[in-house]
């Protein structure tokens, strides 16, 4: 049994088409509303969601304020380089195994939230999110669909000055400023999906299309990063990972995010996430420019 899920008003609820449905009020308060606390209740919200013609609305999803569809994760991991075209835009070699990095849990963000950002070398990385609903170690590659709650859209967003300006470089805290998380609008479990291994993803910043891929051209599928990851550590419901992003990112391309910029992220199936850039403050790194972006600055302001 399937279902999507949205965190509408802080309340975790159930969406189809443009309703949504809370969870408290349709279970009579068996299931809970907490956005933290729903994966937890799978089977009780699938139950829920195969009658969902039998309750009347909570609301319409038009102008409703959205969160991040889970909350309260306790690990949020990332894998760098996992499309072919991306390794090769950033002139690395495609790695053998899966780069996992992580981000704080405390950059997660909502689906139409503000992007805070405090210098202007901050970029995009538009990514498909598994959020783990089962805890499971030394998950095989056979049952690791078994230990996914759903899908969700995410954004990877980097500081490359932070990024980079360390020797060697360091991924987490230049990824994990706060707001540098969005994730949403809803989350889908793997049974709503037609085919859940090839879903189309497209960014666009301003209306410009800059990324557009599949999922099928990911280096290492998901059932294989759940895998490797869980070799290490135990995986915990609401565990996030983001699975990587195509080519066409900003800094490859001089086209870095602004002020005011809205940015818009899409994945076949979920739906999409907008939101805007709003430069807040300068970091105490924000005037270092990594090797791989000079050159590609318009007008070549590298200062």
């Amino acid at each position: 049994m399937g279902f999507k899920l949205g965190n509408i008003y802080g309340k975790a609820a159930l969406v189809k088409n443009d309703a949504f449905y809370n969870l408290s009020e349709i279970s009579n308060g068996d299931v809970s509303d907490n956005p933290s606390e729903v994966v937890s209740n799978l089977y009780a919200i699938a139950k829920l969601y195969s009658d969902i013609d039998e309750f009347a609305p909570s609301g319409k999803l038009d102008n409703a304020v959205m969160g991040p569809p889970i909350t309260g994760s306790r690990n949020c991991f990332a894998v760098g380089l996992n499309y072919r075209n991306h390794a090769e835009e950033s002139g690395m070699e495609i790695p053998p195994f899966p780069m996992i990095f992580t981000k704080h849990t405390s950059c997660i963000n909502g689906p139409f939230d503000d992007i805070e950002m405090r210098s202007d070398i901050v970029d995009y990385e538009a990514e498909l999110v598994v959020i783990i609903g089962k805890q499971g170690k030394n998950i095989t590659n056979d049952e690791a669909w078994n230990h996914v709650a759903g899908l969700t859209v995410g954004q990877d967003i980097s500081d490359r000055s932070v990024q980079f300006h360390a020797t060697p470089p360091q991924f987490n805290l230049g990824k994990s400023f706060d707001t540098f998380g969005p994730i949403g609008p809803i989350l889908v479990s793997p049974d709503e999906f037609e085919d859940k291994n090839s879903l189309d993803l497209e960014c666009s910043v301003n209306g410009e299309l800059r990324q557009k891929d599949n999922t099928n051209d990911l280096i290492f599928d998901i059932p294989y990063i759940i895998s490797y990851i869980s070799e290490f550590i135990t995986l915990e419901p609401g565990d996030l990972i983001f699975t990587g992003t195509p080519a066409g990112v900003g800094a490859t391309q001089g086209k870095l995010l602004k002020d005011g910029d809205i940015l818009s992220t899409t994945i076949e199936g979920i739906g999409r996430m907008e939101n805007k850039c709003v430069r807040i403050s300068d970091h105490s790194n924000a005037s270092f420019i990594p090797e791989f972006v000079k050159g590609k600055m318009p007008n070549n302001d590298q200062d």
